[in-house]
């Protein structure tokens, strides 16, 4: 008897010994070694819906506490409004709607969780595996509820601002838990723009900072052309695929999480996990900053580089090192390792990942290059936006991504959000609340288990 246990034993531990050699070697930077870098073009909002987000913490923006004024860059006459939890009542985080008139773009940014306030946690544990079907796919329950919610709040605010600025865009924003209310939101008005003006989908965008797990992949690949993921180097949440509710829950006992994790690691296949439709995904293209990564092996530019780099931790190849983005439509290899990293925390925070988006930003522009020694060759940026988006969704269904379309079946589907007319005189929420919602025996609204976003 004896035996069999000591067979048992050794094989658990060298199982676990083999995970931590394994996650010990992988750092952040790995995740996206063979993504094309991102152009000042496509990342220059990224910075600014930053420090929207930031300002939602500003009780008053014109005498900020968080940051100086100067640093927001934002008019605070142009704050249409804002809602704090008093608001709200816990359905949804606060946010902010912003009339950017500079950028000619019209902003609703949500904020991240609040580790002191019970209703944030409320919604993020609102949900289990499977609970929530929406549009082919599987969603987290409790965010989309607050998205819905902000909606019928909102809407007719965000139809008021589009109808009076023609041309402007219309842009969600979130960081952490608000990062998965913000793409839910996205995904609803896409598919529901001929009752905001009849506003194109290029005209539409999200900006997911330091995204929560939050739909299938079928639909991060899906909507990818109007979802952006930001990610800092080696921050936890994106990578994390055990369900928020179960890191919650088990965070009073981490040493059983991460037996978890290295079991689910070790023995399930990756072409499990990818055909397993109510696996949840951080959404949409991903922007990944990188700034750190150890033995590099680099040339670079010093006297184009900005004060506050360690040089010296560089020149022996480890260290800090200007950031550069890298991006890309990832089907399979979408941040699904953890990386053990002092930073896994701190990488999270919105106010880094705004200093380092800037930094980066002004890099681009500047034109610091750096020039590395690949171990993978890089993919060059000769594809467009568009043909990378079809290209992504050609794989995840060649992959057998559960519920997957092709590009072709998109564009039939995305044709039914702009075919219908507007409704006469003012936009009928109810009646859209009624097509996502039940009522239970008390009255009160229960979202649908299976909804379906087809008009």
């Amino acid at each position: 008897m004896s035996s069999p246990c000591c067979l048992v034993e050794c094989a658990v531990c060298l199982g676990c010994s083999r995970w931590v050699w394994k996650r010990c070697r992988y750092v952040g930077a790995d995740d996206s070694e063979t993504w094309t870098l991102a152009t000042p073009e496509e990342f220059e909002p990224i910075p600014r819906v930053c420090r929207a987000i930031l300002a939602i913490y500003e009780d008053d923006l014109a005498n900020p506490r968080v940051l100086p004024a100067s640093a927001y860059r934002m008019n605070p006459a142009w704050v249409v409004k804002r809602a704090g939890y008093e608001s709200t009542g816990g359905c949804a985080p606060p946010y902010l709607i912003y009339a950017d008139h500079e950028s000619r773009d019209i902003l609703l940014a949500i904020r991240g969780l609040n580790l002191a306030n019970e209703s944030d946690y409320k919604v993020l544990l609102d949900n289990r595996l499977g609970k929530q079907m929406f549009d082919g796919g599987f969603v987290h329950h409790g965010l989309l509820k607050s998205a819905f919610w902000l909606l019928d709040q909102e809407g007719p605010t965000l139809e008021r601002l589009i109808s009076e600025h023609p041309g402007y865009t219309l842009t969600f924003a979130g960081h952490s838990l608000g990062s998965g209310v913000a793409a839910l939101l996205t995904v609803v008005v896409v598919n529901h723009r001929y009752r905001f003006s009849g506003i194109p989908r290029e005209r539409i965008r999200c900006y997911a900072i330091a995204p929560a797990r939050c739909m299938s992949l079928n639909l991060a690949v899906k909507y990818a052309d109007v979802i952006h993921s930001v990610i800092l180097q080696d921050d936890f949440l994106p990578r994390t695929a055990t369900p928020l509710e179960d890191i919650f829950k088990s965070i009073f006992c981490l040493p059983c999480l991460l037996f978890l994790v290295c079991l689910r690691d070790t023995c399930i296949p990756e072409g499990r996990k990818l055909r397993d439709p109510r696996r949840l995904y951080a959404p949409g293209r991903m922007y990944h900053i990188v700034e750190r990564k150890c033995c590099r092996d680099e040339v670079t530019n010093f006297s184009k580089a900005p004060q506050g780099y360690n040089w010296l931790s560089m020149a022996g190849g480890c260290g800090r090192f200007p950031p550069e983005v890298r991006t890309a439509i990832p089907v399979d290899g979408r941040f699904e390792h953890i990386v053990l990293s002092c930073n896994a925390t701190s990488d999270h925070g919105i106010i880094w990942i705004e200093k380092e988006a800037q930094k980066a930003l002004d890099m681009m522009k500047e034109g610091l290059t750096i020039t590395a020694a690949p171990a993978k060759k890089t993919m060059t940026r000769q594809q467009t936006i568009q043909e990378e988006h079809k290209d992504a969704l050609e794989r995840a269904v060649s992959l057998n991504v559960p519920h997957a379309v092709t590009s072709s079946e998109e564009a039939v589907a995305d044709a039914g959000a702009i075919v219908q007319s507007k409704p006469e005189g003012r936009i009928n929420w109810e009646e859209l609340a009624q097509r996502l919602f039940d009522k239970d025996e008390a009255g009160k609204l229960v979202l649908k288990k299976d909804v379906a976003v087809a008009k």
